[in-house]
């Protein structure tokens, strides 16, 4: 297993390979619908979340939670979809597999739309594989890969758990052939992670320009304050972009950018970010698969030479 310090190597902004996107895009775009599960009641000892579930100070069922998430499944992912179709945004869906089995009409609207789907855990209300021993960790992944291909026909390629990550998953990811960790938000562009075998990427993640962030810090964003984050983001980013590619994420949760009030918000950020020539509107396997082909052993050797070039460290510890 690769040291934990040494998963991601450091590479200034301002010292790195130029990345170019199919087409000479600037930027690429990435829009990542969560489309969670979340149990009325989960199993004893399986979740990991911090209010309302296994918790002894507000146990399950934690009804105010749940319902805001059912929500989102019975109608905001239903009004989500609508204005993706309006201006033919292709999502990854970063999926609770289980909801594949527990709701087939939305399984079958993605894949009718040729959706890709990154690995979001089971469950929402569960911690794994957080907790596992490293062959459970194995089978969990196995197991993951088999239940999308099963339900969808299609190869699970990333993986995206946040805070039920392990010191071990990226190597696991990697000997499955899993391509990309959606789990960092330390980049605005892809970079290699270090693995034991095989070639693993950290694709961008939006970690503030989120609905479910400002949702859950109860920042005053009911008027434009997404719009607003997501076009200055993009402003900057692709006004970089005419240098080296750039990635722009876009995370949401039916729950909430799928609520009547909130929808003509989402609609404006398409809007603005589609009217621009030099966007690759894709997904994340494919920037991966992009960034594999075209940039991720350039990227390796340049960090080799930084390394070589750069006096020793002093010991720590």
């Amino acid at each position: 297993m690769i040291p934990p310090q040494r998963r991601i190597d450091y590479l200034p902004f301002n010292d790195r390979p130029v990345i170019r996107w199919p087409n000479g895009a600037r930027l690429a775009f990435w829009v990542v619908p969560n489309v969670e599960y979340y149990e009325y009641v989960p199993p004893a000892g399986t979740s990991g979340m911090r209010r309302g579930h296994d918790n002894p100070d507000f146990p399950a069922p934690n009804v105010p939670v749940m319902v805001r998430r059912d929500y989102g499944n019975r109608v905001g992912f239903w009004r989500m979809l609508k204005a993706m179709d309006k201006f033919g945004i292709r999502c990854t869906v970063n999926i609770n597999l289980a909801l594949l089995h527990h709701f087939p009409e939305q399984r079958d609207a993605m894949v009718e739309r040729g959706w890709d789907f990154c690995c979001h855990g089971m469950y929402n209300t569960r911690s794994a594989p957080k907790g596992m021993s490293v062959d459970q960790q194995r089978r969990f992944v196995t197991e993951s890969i088999a239940l999308l291909a099963q339900q969808t026909g299609k190869r699970l390629k990333g993986f995206n758990v946040l805070g039920r990550a392990t010191e071990e998953l990226p190597d696991i990811l990697a000997e499955h052939g899993i391509i990309y960790h959606a789990d960092y938000f330390h980049d605005d562009q892809p970079t290699p992670i270090n693995v034991s075998r095989g070639k693993l990427v950290s694709i961008p993640y939006g970690a503030e320009i989120n609905d479910s962030v400002l949702t859950s810090r109860n920042r005053p964003w009911e008027s434009d304050t997404l719009f607003e984050m997501a076009k200055d983001a993009f402003d900057r980013l692709y006004a970089e972009g005419e240098r080296s590619g750039m990635v722009l994420c876009l995370p949401l949760h039916p729950w909430c950018s799928g609520y009547p009030y909130r929808i003509r918000y989402l609609e404006r950020i398409f809007d603005y970010v589609m009217s621009h020539d030099g966007v690759w509107q894709t997904t994340a396997d494919e920037i991966a698969e992009h960034y594999i082909a075209h940039h991720y052993d350039a990227v390796l050797a340049h960090i080799a030479r930084r390394r070589a070039a750069q006096p020793p460290r002093p010991a720590t510890g």
